[in-house]
């Protein structure tokens, strides 16, 4: 084995061993809360696209906060590697505190090539529940953070292939308000109207109709001069009288 590699499998053992602690609690604290009964109802909820264990959220943050005090120190040091670990297994439970470690430890300290991680969990594991929080939390943030790389990224989100990186082009202001780029939210809208998506149309009214709680002038004036689906059309009047 060439020297280099061998170095790099060391590092990338002895950071893995760095979490072996966090991980392992919480697999032991979910498989002890299961219940079989929930994880049928939440599958089929989920169009049995995952597996759970069972444990409705509540309790499921109260058992993940519990462990996450207990080894704080470790998530803090290595969120990027726990979650993207969580994130390949195959519980729905997991992907959930993946997302939620990355949410408040990047907060404030993204890093520019963190972009690609975050695209990796948009097309991984996909259904709206974790998209729709990976865009307005994660790749919000991100590029409030980087806002030169917005323009680059939205682009190449948008143009993607994959519907699910073309709704987080759509979502990702959500929690902007004021600072919301509503030209480019317009543009987006424009690009994707004619979608037959289910979930596109309704991030074009959802998009719209979060900005009309900033702006509900801009929103009627929009909306009155394109042409968008009607689905998308009542999303984003839904709240203005």
């Amino acid at each position: 084995m060439e020297p280099i590699l061998e170095e790099m499998i060391k590092r990338l053992d002895f950071k893995k061993e760095q979490f072996m602690k966090f991980i392992p609690a919480l697999e032991h604290a979910f498989v002890a809360n299961q219940n079989s009964e929930n994880a049928f109802a939440m599958a089929k909820y989920m169009r049995n696209n995952f597996s759970f264990f069972g444990i409705k959220t509540e309790n499921r943050r109260r058992i993940f906060k519990e462990i996450w005090k207990q080894n704080k120190k470790e998530v803090t040091e290595n969120a990027r590697e726990i979650a993207l670990e969580l994130y390949s297994k195959p519980q729905r439970e997991f992907h959930y505190c993946a997302i939620e470690i990355l949410i408040k430890e990047l907060k404030g300290n993204y890093k520019k090539d963190d972009i690609q991680n975050i695209e990796k969990l948009i097309v991984t594991n996909t259904w709206w529940d974790s998209v729709d929080t990976i865009a307005k939390y994660i790749l919000g943030e991100y590029l409030l953070e980087f806002p030169l790389e917005t323009k680059n990224i939205i682009a190449r989100f948008s143009k993607s292939e994959n519907m699910w990186l073309n709704r987080s082009a759509i979502l990702f202001q959500l929690n902007y308000k004021q600072k919301t780029n509503f030209e480019l939210l317009k543009v987006e809208c424009n690009k994707h109207k004619m979608s037959k998506e289910f979930f596109i149309q309704k991030a074009i009214g959802w998009a719209l109709r979060e900005y009309a709680k900033t702006n509900p002038e801009a929103v009627k004036i929009f909306v009155a001069n394109n042409n968008l689906m009607p689905l998308s059309t009542k999303e984003a009047l839904k709240n203005i009288k």
